[in-house]
């Protein structure tokens, strides 16, 4: 049997294991990326391993995320993450010159390679044949340092698509589809893999979109074959030269397999507050809208921004209704400014933001108290817009536009005639020069850092025996953004682990800082996927600075659990589910640390009766767990 386009691209970069899902094994990173909400923390970890230059092919360093820059934390970070950049040989992309995977797509990624970003979405580059996954900042830092990257052998699912997008369904539809099929616990543990005559009809950046979402399934990553089309992306990116035809054999095994028509496909939206809430666009006709957003790394492209552009042109969006728009790129912006595309949004009545992340991590361009959005976004978790009561829809940028110009949701057979395909011109205008490449040697540069980057700390080991209080017990798909939030004032403070641990779990209950802080250590305790969404190592790192000593939950997301993982934190499974319902708030449980093996199960006391819990760790993570996080163990083995 043959393999798959996944499995060719792992077995070319295996280090350790065998590719038996669930197994670990460890992939060998050509490239990393980071933002600047997960980069700053990043670059202390790296710092503090001792290493002199990043040793990946390619590493970048973006600022996409907080670029309000408002009061001097923000422009503090920025600084520290270019004069680290400089000083350790990483390319430097400033604020304001787009969003991390939109720049990536367009100027970095290449088929075959191995990516890990400090970013959830990185997937994204999936979408032109890169092996590209999310992980925590820990994680990424080690792999600039030449580490290997240590994950479960996912299994992988074959994505067949037959037909071609009709009428007003986009690409963004098809995703939409696949978590109305499957939930955003669906992908747990896979790659989906496209195939099928209906991916030669998607160009990279419409597959962009798709691998971009994936995340939202829980899914380890997606990816597309690179092909003719991905030939065409390269060379209008002025990359002819990274590109090689990479596909899977013939005969190539999956583990599973689904196949979506796409002559089928309807416009789709995904309902407040989960991205797996879908339903046809149609269902919600006369449904009024407050705000409209088209950006975020989602739908930025120029291929979105043109749709939008081109149903927007001549036509006036209601006064009651706010249009946002946020290009991924100032390729972008250059691109539609070639072709007299951005008259019409803003004759439209669109506000024009900056080439960043924006509302869609509620930095600004928060809706109305109680009010509806439309947003070409990946997550409508409740509350990330920056309004707690706002009602968050997740749709296509063509659905978005039609949408803003009548001021509410209508039957998309109302619609007219959509705008013809869309296509790349044959040459995009570069943007290279506005990254900063760093010096042969950075033994020269110097590291300036503000007052509000603060070293991570050291954490003690794993105690033999943890004997403490449950203080929090929540529900099913508790997000990131439930543990510790986005947003202005939150964001800024990301270097700062003392200052932000002071959110940490604000928005489930205010009183969780002050208990965990009188108690000095205690346990969480969670439902169903706990974990899910953001990459950011900060929803571990904050909860263990404050004293989590232990998360029990029926399953958690890979992402966070690894990075609970790399800050020290046991996170274990209850045996029987049933059990949840037993732990109340406030007992007492105690964790014989010290009779855990890896896999195996134990009983813990539960005042005074016993539960029974397991670990899916493996001896590595085990060893890391007691060490007291990840740093603590690269200290240990470099002496």
């Amino acid at each position: 049997m043959g393999l798959n386009l996944t499995r060719k691209i792992i077995a070319e970069h295996l280090v350790s294991g065998s590719m038996t899902p669930g197994q670990e094994i460890g992939l060998r990173i050509d490239q990393t990326l980071t933002q600047d909400a997960t980069g700053t923390m990043a670059y202390l970890q790296f710092e503090a391993m001792g290493v002199e230059r990043v040793r990946t092919e390619l590493s970048v360093s973006y600022v996409d995320h907080n670029t309000l820059q408002m009061g001097f934390r923000n422009p503090d970070d920025h600084r520290y993450l270019r004069t680290t950049a400089a000083r350790y040989g990483l390319v430097f992309s400033p604020p304001g010159t787009g969003i991390c995977h939109q720049l990536h797509l367009e100027n970095f990624a290449r088929p075959g390679k191995t990516l890990i970003g400090s970013d959830s979405h990185t997937p994204t580059s999936g979408g032109l044949g890169s092996l590209a996954m999310g992980a925590g900042g820990l994680s990424v830092a080690l792999a600039m340092a030449g580490e290997p990257y240590f994950l479960p052998m996912p299994e992988v699912v074959r994505v067949r698509l037959t037909g071609r997008l009709k009428g007003w369904a986009a690409a963004k539809d098809v995703i939409l589809h696949l978590l109305g099929r499957l939930t955003v616990k669906g992908g747990v543990g896979k790659v989906f893999e496209f195939a099928g005559p209906g991916v030669d009809t998607l160009s990279v950046p419409e597959r962009a979109t798709i691998t971009n979402m994936g995340a939202e399934l829980g899914a380890t990553t997606s990816i597309f074959p690179s092909d003719r089309r991905t030939r065409e992306f390269l060379a209008a990116m002025g990359r002819p030269d990274g590109f090689s035809l990479l596909e899977a054999d013939p005969d190539a095994g999956y583990e599973a397999e689904i196949e979506i028509d796409l002559d089928r496909l309807t416009p789709l939206a995904a309902q407040p507050h989960m991205p797996d809430r879908v339903v046809p666009v149609a269902e919600l006709d006369g449904l009024e809208v407050s705000q409209v957003a088209i950006g975020s790394c989602t739908n930025s492209s120029y291929a979105d921004l043109k749709a939008a552009a081109l149903i927007l042109k001549d036509r006036r969006v209601p006064p009651e209704t706010d249009l946002l728009v946020s290009p991924g790129s100032k390729q972008v912006v250059k691109m539609l400014a070639a072709e007299g595309l951005v008259e019409p949004l803003l004759d439209a009545g669109a506000r024009l933001l900056e080439c960043t992340c924006g509302p869609c991590i509620g930095m600004g361009g928060s809706p109305v108290s109680g009010g509806v959005s439309a947003r070409t976004f990946n997550r409508n978790f409740e509350g990330r817009s920056g309004t707690q009561d706002a009602r968050v829809y997740l749709v296509s940028a063509q659905t978005a536009a039609n949408v803003a110009l009548r001021g509410r949701f209508s039957d998309p057979a109302s619609w007219g005639e959509p705008p013809a395909r869309i296509e790349l011109p044959e040459k995009a205008p570069s943007i290279r020069r506005l990254f900063v490449f760093p010096p042969e040697s950075g033994l020269g540069v110097e590291v300036l850092r503000g007052p509000n980057i603060v070293a991570l700390k050291e954490f003690p080991r794993l105690p033999e025996t943890i004997r403490a209080k449950v203080l929090l017990k929540v529900g099913d798909d508790v997000t990131t953004d439930h543990i510790l939030p986005a947003g202005a004032q939150i964001t800024a403070l990301r270097s700062n682990i003392p200052a932000i641990s002071e959110y940490v779990f604000s928005r489930l209950d205010q009183g969780f800082v002050a208990r965990i802080k009188d108690a000095g250590q205690g346990i969480v305790v969670g439902g169903e996927n706990y974990g899910q969404g953001s990459s950011r190592e900060h929803a571990a790192l904050g909860p263990r600075h404050l004293g989590v000593r232990a998360v029990l939950a029926k399953s958690m997301a890979r992402i966070h659990r690894a990075n609970l993982i790399n800050f020290g934190v046991l996170p274990l499974l209850l045996v029987d589910k049933n059990d949840y319902d037993r732990i109340s708030q406030g007992q007492e449980l105690g964790i014989a640390a010290s009779e855990i093996t890896p896999g195996g199960v134990l009983e813990i006391g539960l005042d005074r009766d016993r539960i029974a819990v397991r670990n899916d760790l493996t001896a590595k993570e085990l060893d890391i767990v007691r060490a007291g996080g990840l740093l603590n163990s690269v200290r240990a083995r470099q002496g």
